[in-house]
């Protein structure tokens, strides 16, 4: 792969919507408590999702309370804190001293000089014990110059979730490590089975992280790719086209109702009701099902991304802490963030909040707690082995000049990714053809292509 042909531009599009399901709430901030008696504070921005809110709640009392250090968060919605973080950060404004950034973020930022890099701060913290840190994830947060500038607070990939007693009705076996074609004839047999069963749901609503993301890991393991390692836009290949079209016509014939607008959240919920039979989606959907309360509690199966020409496809996400390089308290940030990725903030949201809330998918020690075991037995090994098996550099069957398995690691991709899922979902909507959407996103990637070629 040549080094020369990954070189990243120094400006960032607007980045749409995740993988993770986002709760929506209003701005907030000064959730730190009344302050340390030195004045000492510091400045968080991050996204709104659960697991942050909850960090938000337990902050003043246990890391303010044990360092004096005061924390002001601010929270908003996943579009709303990508822009906020983006003009911050690249103008180097300081006004926050860390912010939630993911996998795809953090080697750009780290690229642009815009991050403090962490390793002499893991260095001489042997308690956050960076070893623990699941591999992927650290390699996924370290840049080109092989610094790490982003410490995980939860991880996720994605597999196949399917409702067990549905299968077993139908007379049906889920296999082991499942293959698309396999996926496919199930869900022809059990759509309808029940009345409002469907056989499966997939993302299909427009965003470089709804539709774009797992239709990306079918890319893959079907054998396309969306450059080659010479920049050369290859959506136009056969690969590609059999892919996408394989994707469209299942969750047309047997996917959910009004696909082209459905995302993680609605799949989540039409998995939770008991509308669907499978759903292929993010690890952290797990949680939810098997939540107290949840309707399918303890009726859904768990297999690994199914694949075609790959060994895995399951994609690799994660929310981390990253510390502004103009920021004045970096030392501050970093205890913030060490004891916020720490291994006893765990134990603290298991013991307060629920073990099913842990912000798990970054840590092999947390697999070995027995209340989280119990809680998550259903899911946590899938969960581990498909994060430890996801290859960002190395996710097909060709080599890539960018990393990424769901996304394209370069600063434009969020804009092409967009752009490319509009023209998807119009597909499911049945408003035009897989051939006739394909053809307009090769030219957007031809576009991105010869900024990359002539360099």
């Amino acid at each position: 792969m040549r080094t020369e042909s990954r070189r990243i531009s120094r400006s960032l599009y607007a980045v749409a919507a995740s993988a993770a399901l986002i709760t929506p709430l209003a701005a907030c901030s000064g959730a730190g408590g009344s302050g340390s008696s030195d004045g000492r504070s510091i400045n968080v921005l991050m996204v709104n999702n659960p697991q942050m809110v909850e960090l938000q709640k337990l902050t003043a009392d246990n890391f303010t309370k044990d360092t004096g250090i005061k924390v002001n968060f601010t929270v908003l919605p996943e579009n709303d804190v990508r822009d906020k973080i983006s003009q911050d950060f690249a103008n180097q404004a300081g006004q926050y001293d860390i912010a939630t950034l993911s996998n795809y973020e953090i080697p750009i930022y780290a690229k642009n000089g815009w991050l403090h890099s962490l390793d002499s701060y893991v260095k001489g913290d042997k308690a956050f014990d960076q070893d623990d840190i699941l591999p992927p994830m650290t390699k996924a947060l370290t840049a080109e110059d092989g610094k790490l500038y982003g410490e995980p607070f939860y991880g996720e990939s994605s597999f196949l979730m399917f409702r067990k007693d549905v299968l077993e009705k139908e007379g049906l076996k889920m296999p082991e490590k499942p293959t698309w074609t396999q996926v496919a004839d199930l869900a022809a047999k059990v759509d309808g089975s029940s009345a409002g069963m469907k056989g499966i749901c997939l993302r299909g609503l427009p965003g470089w992280g709804e539709v774009t993301a797992p239709l990306t890991t079918v890319v893959n393991t079907f054998g396309g790719t969306w450059f080659d390692e010479d920049w050369t836009a290859r959506l136009d290949s056969k690969e590609f086209k059999e892919a996408t079209k394989f994707y469209v016509d299942l969750v047309r014939e047997h996917g959910e109702a009004g696909a082209a607008q459905s995302g993680y959240a609605e799949c989540l919920n039409n998995m939770t009701q008991g509308k669907t039979a499978m759903w292929y989606d993010a690890t952290a959907g797990a949680g939810s099902l098997e939540a107290e309360g949840s309707p399918v509690k303890g009726k859904i199966g768990y297999v690994p991304a199914p694949v075609e020409k790959t060994d895995s496809s399951g994609w690799l996400y994660t929310w981390a802490w990253g510390i502004q390089k103009s920021s004045d308290n970096a030392e501050d940030a970093w205890k913030f963030i060490s004891w916020a990725s720490g291994k006893e903030y765990e134990k603290l949201v298991g013991e307060k909040i629920g073990w099913s809330n842990v912000p798990a998918g970054k840590r092999a020690s947390t697999y070995d707690i027995p209340e989280y075991r119990e809680q998550a037995g259903a899911f946590a090994d899938v969960t581990r082995d498909a994060i430890a098996s996801a290859k960002p550099e190395d996710p097909g069957v060709q080599p890539r000049p960018a990393p990424g398995i769901q996304f394209v690691g370069i600063p434009e991709f969020t804009d092409l990714g967009t752009k490319f899922s509009q023209e998807i979902s119009s597909a499911i909507a049945g408003r035009q053809s897989v051939e006739d959407a394909l053809a307009k996103a090769q030219k957007l990637a031809e576009a991105v292509a010869e900024k990359y070629e002539a360099s």
